[in-house]
């Protein structure tokens, strides 16, 4: 009985044992994690350790560290440059209407799916969408492509069966930006719907019985129940693409790119990688710095956004 009454007494954190202890009793669950963990470490962290180039005149054969320190010189060279509103104008524009285009069609469909009765008219309808993220960049490429060609493609002897004239779409550099971002939203909305359609399956039912007794038709419920059940979730994946605003990548807009679309073809990642990798002086230091600029804002526009999710009381990152 004393020894019984001793161990009730104990500390909560000697009944729990020491950490070591849980670890290895829960050791799978570690190994699991270290894996991404490890991943993270190796190609976000470690790699930062080179950012440090961006602040000198970076020579392959002195080496990080035996390089000469230029402080902002390439900085300023690029807030400088010829370049750097076009391409500030041209990121900024394809990546908001990107979200502008993007947001909200994975949104619509999810509540769609929601109410499809038919169990396999929603799956054809999910695998459909879903497929086209499976696709890669540069068979994506390849379709549009085909599909867009002034001669040959599906798009333009529709336009001619109509009466009018074939578009070289994609020499025409008003019609860029849409072509990527449309096909962006057909490729990505699938698998964007999957999110939201598991947020709603996590609505308590008792909310729509509810609804349903109050005499609430299918959008009422959508509007007072389904909408604020997957809010947090949107919110959160809206401040997440805030986070990335100025990534919009280089591969589709590289492939999609040409002489005569480049007035609105060209944003910072493909300059980037053009100054780094694909011209004869391959300047490291200044597309490291043009890198580590892009970085500072996508992480001032998430931390701003986070903010401001916090003071209208919604869901945020921290």
């Amino acid at each position: 009985m004393k020894t019984e009454l001793v161990a009730h007494h104990r500390p909560k954190a000697a009944r729990r044992g020491t950490p070591w202890s849980r670890i290895r009793k829960g050791w799978q669950l570690y190994v699991m994690l270290a894996l991404p963990v490890l991943f993270i470490v190796i190609f976000s962290y470690v790699p930062m350790y080179g950012a440090q180039i961006a602040f000198k005149d970076f020579v392959i054969n002195k080496s990080i560290w035996g390089s000469e320190w230029v402080g902002l010189k390439h900085f300023n060279r690029f807030i400088h440059s010829y370049d750097f509103w076009r391409l500030l104008r041209n990121t900024i524009s394809i990546s908001m209407y990107s979200l502008l285009a993007g947001f909200p069609f994975p949104i619509l469909l999810a509540l769609s799916l929601n109410y499809v009765g038919k169990t396999w008219f929603k799956k054809s309808v999910q695998m459909i969408t879903y497929a086209p993220y499976f696709i890669s960049v540069v068979v994506m490429v390849g379709i549009l492509f085909e599909l867009l060609d002034p001669r040959k493609g599906i798009v333009n002897h529709a336009i001619t069966a109509l009466g009018f004239e074939p578009i070289q779409f994609l020499a025409k550099a008003e019609w860029f930006q849409s072509i990527y971002v449309w096909s962006g939203v057909w490729q990505l909305v699938g698998f964007s719907c999957i999110i939201y359609l598991a947020a709603l399956a996590s609505i308590d039912p008792a909310l729509h019985e509810a609804a349903v007794i109050d005499g609430a038709n299918k959008m009422r419920r959508i509007w007072h129940v389904d909408l604020p059940g997957i809010m947090p979730v949107a919110v959160i994946l809206l401040i997440i693409n805030m986070g990335h605003m100025l990534d919009v990548g280089y591969e589709k807009i590289l492939l999609m790119q040409n002489s005569l679309n480049l007035s609105t073809s060209e944003v910072i990642d493909t300059y980037v990688y053009k100054v780094a990798l694909n011209s004869p002086g391959m300047n490291y230091s200044y597309s490291t710095m043009i890198g580590l600029f892009k970085s500072v804002i996508n992480l001032t526009l998430l931390i701003a956004v986070n903010g401001i999710a916090r003071r209208l009381k919604q869901s945020s990152l921290w």
